[in-house]
């Protein structure tokens, strides 16, 4: 009888949990205008400061992750949010949760459209959002620079001023930047794990 009861409690448990990604990942896709760059912030809040879920560092690393890989920011960053937390079931709920709202309001948007797209107070409401998303990406991004420099890694922050003369002032294809970062983090990791070996034999 007990050990039914202990059954029972986890099982109540993995729902509640269940539960509570697909219902975060949705109300933050369903309110969250400007794209995935702008829902990755609210993600890291969410789950990072408010759940204590995912540690900075490593969300972080999700969001590097997500933007090296094909498809949308945002999808790929609630798949490796979710696996994190609960596995496959997890990334299954995450992606759900985040694909949904948009796919509604796209849908109801094409039905609506010619009404819509007349609307003078619509029009500038859009307006109002993009300034709002613009600000809510220059946020990102200082935070984003802010926990690099914060390590003080020279390497790292040679890389990211690099990449960044390199993409503004000479054309760069952001996936040549992005294989060649990969691969000088790669290397770095590597020379320090060889190290470490080497000190520890000693």
């Amino acid at each position: 009888m007990e050990r039914v009861i202990v059954i029972e409690k986890i099982i109540e448990k993995d729902a509640k949990l269940y539960l509570k990604l697909f219902t975060s990942t949705f109300t933050l896709s369903a309110f969250t205008l400007g794209g995935g760059y702008v829902i990755v912030p609210l993600m890291r809040k969410k789950f990072v400061q408010e759940l204590g879920w995912i540690e900075e560092k490593e969300m972080l690393d999700y969001v590097a992750l997500a933007q090296s890989t094909p498809g949308p920011i945002a999808v790929n960053t609630s798949i490796l949010v979710g696996f994190r937390i609960a596995g496959v079931l997890g990334a299954l709920l995450t992606v759900l949760g985040t694909v949904l709202p948009p796919l509604i309001i796209i849908s109801l948007v094409f039905f609506l459209y010619d009404a819509f797209s007349s609307n003078a107070v619509v029009n500038a409401a859009l307006l109002g959002m993009r300034i709002g998303v613009a600000a809510v990406l220059l946020d990102v991004v200082v935070r984003m620079i802010w926990l690099i420099v914060k390590e003080k890694n020279l390497l790292s922050i040679f890389i990211l001023l690099a990449s960044f003369v390199a993409l503004q002032f000479f054309n760069v294809s952001i996936v040549l930047i992005i294989a060649l970062a990969a691969l000088i983090g790669a290397a770095e990791t590597l020379i320090k794990s060889q190290r470490e070996r080497g000190q520890g034999s000693k």
